[in-house]
């Protein structure tokens, strides 16, 4: 147990009953069975309940708004403003309900690159989340623990719930983050993504500050730096899977940042779907489930023989795995890239119409990467119904996009201009008609087109441009029947899906209204046009 000098004095905690620092990973099992907070599964995972909140809970987030930063920040449905008020009133309360109960601390890293890494603190009230932190950011090395001064701290007691009426909140669960006092309370949930989601918030309004593009993607290389892809896309979309390949070498799953010096990782871990895992199309991902270290959220236990069940969705469809990286055999122990010589937009498009795979320009990379189309699956967040449904998220990650779009956009469009990146639309959704209808794209399929993608092979291949959305589908890829590719052909009434193209390019200009004004001539013109 590693202890910084800097103590939990400095945050205001006074009278706790015991502080638990920078417990190992065994150490934080021991007090997970010790408060009853979890099972041990077969083969060492750590299995957990989050009760009520069994994903994101969207409208109980806040930025506290305050001179110093609010001139910064985008302000409405995502980022709602909270005054310091009843900020204080509630870290008040929520810090006199630590007096005489037990606290957690990790001292962490955000960022693997030593330029743009944040320090940061993560304390709890429960072991598991601690645990949860430990996998998901970068550890410090001991000698960096004893002089460890965090420059944001997350305070979290998923038991502790706000008073609505009184704090000026949503609901009992909240997440506030406060820029000047760099500070983060999470209370009233229990799902554990909050606190790594609050946490690329803050990098999301620092980093383009320094020139650096924080980006809600996946990452990995091949055979050298050189030829390193990233894969954009919301939760659902393939971000994780299609990353995790065995012939290359593994970045991250899910958050990293474009300096001028490469592709970086934000976390020391992943958090994948399970629900429905498959062995042979996911082995990497499958065989974390079965790894002492690793914690599964709502996923089904047996309790006499403690095996899992991945298909169960008694709980939720959202289950999850929180691991550290080092679960994968073939990820970076430097969680560093090149930049990258292609770029994948990932989309489960619901509506059946986008192709499988289709290259874009760069001025339609910024118009697709501001409009951020896909479909939510159902589960992901709090109160989704049993239907995905369409949505637009700007940068493929609205929820945590915290300055305005156009400051995000014009860093991948400068970035675009000096790599000369390859942007590539890739369709995990659906084919041969709408959700209901058709059915989802064959993952086998989808990743022999990225592999195509990434070794060159579609360099030469004949393309013809999509009729309503107009970037370049290839007329042929390895391995993938020739009718997949064209999205019209799938279709058992052609004029059927005319009709659905049509609805979904008015869903894309109507949503692009927002963006017009910010945006060069040749962005707007790159937008789908109905026939």
């Amino acid at each position: 147990m590693t202890q910084s000098y800097y103590g939990l004095e400095n945050h205001g905690f006074s009278n706790l009953e015991r502080e638990y620092w920078n417990l190992s990973t065994p150490s934080l099992y021991e007090q997970i069975i010790r408060f009853r907070e979890g099972v041990i599964a077969h083969l060492g995972p750590a299995v957990i309940r989050t009760g009520q909140h069994t994903g994101r809970s969207p409208r109980d987030k806040f930025i506290v708004k305050e001179p110093s930063t609010e001139k910064s920040i985008w302000w409405g449905d995502v980022n709602r403003p909270i005054d310091a008020e009843h900020f204080a009133g509630l870290k008040q309360r929520l810090l006199a309900y630590f007096q005489n109960r037990a606290a957690f601390v990790q001292d962490l890293y955000v960022g693997w690159d030593p330029a743009y890494r944040l320090p940061i603190r993560v304390v709890t009230e429960t072991a598991w989340h601690s645990l949860f932190a430990r996998n998901m950011f970068v550890q410090p090395t001991p000698e960096e623990l004893t002089r460890h001064v965090p420059e944001y701290t997350v305070i979290d007691a998923p038991s502790f719930h706000a008073l609505p009426a009184l704090d000026k909140v949503n609901s009992s669960a909240f997440i506030l983050v406060n820029f000047a006092e760099k500070l983060i309370l999470i209370g009233g949930t229990s799902y554990a993504g909050e606190i790594k989601k609050s946490i690329f918030s803050v990098m999301n309004f620092l980093l383009p500050f320094k020139d650096v593009l924080p980006m809600h993607c996946s990452a990995n290389y091949g055979k050298n730096l050189d030829d390193t892809a990233i894969f954009f896309g919301l939760s659902g979309t393939g971000k994780t899977t299609l990353s995790a390949d065995s012939t290359r070498t593994l970045i991250g799953d899910d958050e990293h940042g474009w300096s001028d010096r490469g592709v970086f990782n934000f976390e020391g871990g992943c958090y994948a779907k399970v629900i429905r895992l498959d062995p042979d199309g996911e082995p990497e991902i499958f065989q974390t489930t079965r790894r002492f270290g690793t914690i599964l959220e709502n996923v089904v236990v047996d309790a006499d023989s403690r095996h899992i069940d991945l298909d169960d969705a008694t709980h939720t469809e959202n289950t999850r795995a929180s691991y550290p990286l080092s679960h994968i055999p073939n990820a970076s122990d430097k969680g560093f890239g090149g930049h990258p010589k292609n770029i994948f937009f990932l989309t489960a498009d619901a509506f059946g119409v986008m192709p499988p795979i289709a290259r874009l320009t760069p001025e339609q990379a910024m118009y697709h990467f501001l409009s951020g189309y896909t479909a939510r699956v159902a589960g992901t967040e709090k109160g989704m119904g049993s239907e995905p449904q369409a949505t637009f998220s700007t940068c493929f990650g609205a929820p945590f996009m915290v300055q305005y779009p156009s400051r995000y956009a014009e860093l991948l469009g400068k970035k675009l201009e000096e790599h000369k990146s390859a942007v590539w639309l890739i369709n995990t959704g659906w084919t041969g008609g709408p959700y209901g209808v058709g059915q989802r794209m064959k993952l086998g399929y989808t990743r022999a087109m990225v592999r195509a993608a990434l070794s060159g092979a579609l360099a030469d291949v004949p393309t013809v441009p999509d009729p309503v959305f107009g970037f370049l589908v290839p007329q042929s890829v390895p391995d993938v029947p020739v009718e997949v590719l064209n999205p019209r052909q799938t279709w058992a009434d052609p004029e059927a899906y005319d009709r659905q193209a049509a609805r979904v390019a008015e869903l894309f200009n109507n949503n692009f209204k927002t963006f017009e004004a910010d945006v060069t001539p040749a962005v707007r013109a790159a937008g789908p046009r109905p026939r």
